[in-house]
């Protein structure tokens, strides 16, 4: 029976901030980096061992993956980055701070930016440059929906992820709460109208437990008294 865990990073500086990210940039905070321990350390606990763990192409990922398998004693496990895991683009919302935003809109079109699924936001004029995308021919985006976002991440887990999990391997992803929430979206054929109301909290692995055609037998939050 193949198990999937995904987990969110710990919290960003961004997160702390209230502040819309996206695609930028943002470290850990020393809450973040102590959540990814504790992650890793509930994995170890479990005793579950991965094949591959997947993450995105930004650092509050990516240092989470390491420490998490560093905790859970399997940094030898492959490793693959993808941008098609980074977080949902928040275009003109991007570091701009929440509350800020809802004083000026108001809190209904703000719930719809951030928790809809097919409303864009206001998007940017121009577009970023990035070398770490041209390299892969991907134009960074000018503003994403989550429809959006679950558009470039499902090919992704049926192309990557799900094949291994058909063989029988267990894989990890560490990715962001959008993607996140895309993904299970799409696992457990959750309604437009009820995505809103679904949380992917910082650091806490979430375990699926699959039968041999990728139904879901099991869901459960890791707390570690498994």
């Amino acid at each position: 029976m193949p198990t999937l865990v995904i987990m969110r990073h710990g919290e960003s500086q961004a997160n702390r901030d209230n502040i819309f990210t996206g695609w930028s940039d943002v470290p850990l905070t020393k809450k973040g980096i102590f959540q990814a321990h504790q992650a890793g350390k509930i994995i170890f606990k479990s005793g579950l061992q991965f094949d591959d763990v997947h993450t995105s192409f930004l650092k509050r990922a990516i240092i989470t993956t390491n420490i998490v398998l560093d905790d859970s004693h399997q940094s030898f496990i492959p490793e693959h980055k993808s941008w098609r895991l980074n977080e949902r683009h928040y275009g003109g919302l991007r570091g701009k701070n929440k509350l800020t935003v809802k004083k000026k809109v108001g809190v209904k079109q703000l719930k719809i930016w951030r928790r809809s699924f097919s409303v864009v936001p206001p998007l940017l004029k121009k577009r970023d440059e990035d070398s770490r995308y041209d390299r892969y021919g991907v134009k960074i985006p000018l503003g994403e929906s989550l429809q959006m976002a679950q558009a470039r991440l499902i090919p992704y887990w049926v192309d990557q992820i799900a094949p291994k999990l058909l063989d029988g391997k267990n894989q990890l992803i560490v990715a962001h709460g959008s993607t996140l929430r895309a993904l299970i979206k799409y696992l457990e054929n959750i309604s437009d109208e009820a995505i809103p109301d679904i949380e992917v909290p910082n650091g806490k692995p979430i375990r699926y437990d699959f039968d041999r055609q990728l139904n879901i037998v099991q869901k459960q939050f890791m707390t570690g008294d498994e």
